[in-house]
């Protein structure tokens, strides 16, 4: 039986790569436009707690959450606290629908808090503006456009110290 033989120096360079990438992953730099991360000084929980706040306090709807590590946490698995938070509105919904039936897969929007390595947590998303752009359809344009300040607004108001 042999083993796999990795020198110490491209040890250092898969560490330093797998490094980069999570580094990357955390700053929302994945490669989709339109995303945006902001860190806050608060934990996971409290995040997500300010997350539902400001979500009303725009007068939009929670529609769902999803939490992969709170199911995980359910069978006994420790693993970082991650949460997806979604996110509309009736009447955006009627508009978005009315524009373009294809684009009804994109709602809800949503909001993901992730837990960081020291215990604060992250919030990230996409721009209605960048989600709805591949639909080139000028009323769907109008309607992100009216949604990119509301969710600029619930993050900022989420993340703020």
């Amino acid at each position: 039986m042999s083993f796999l033989r990795i020198s110490s120096s491209r040890l250092l360079v898969i560490w330093v790569g797998t490094l980069v990438a999570a580094t990357a992953a955390i700053a929302g730099d994945d490669g989709l436009s339109g995303t945006r991360t902001l860190r806050s000084q608060v934990g996971f929980d409290a995040l997500v707690a300010r997350v539902e706040a400001a979500v009303g306090k725009q007068n939009m709807g929670l529609v769902a959450q999803a939490s992969a590590s709170r199911g995980a946490a359910a069978r006994g698995v420790k693993i970082p606290g991650n949460a997806v938070l979604m996110v509309f509105r009736n009447d955006y919904a009627v508009r978005m629908l009315q524009a373009s039936v294809p684009a009804g897969i994109e709602a809800p929007l949503r909001l993901y808090v992730t837990e960081n390595a020291d215990g604060t947590a992250s919030l990230s998303y996409r721009t209605p503006s960048a989600v709805f752009t591949p639909y080139k359809n000028a009323s769907l344009d109008e309607m992100a456009r009216e949604l990119d300040p509301v969710f600029e607004r619930i993050a900022r108001d989420a993340t703020a110290n």
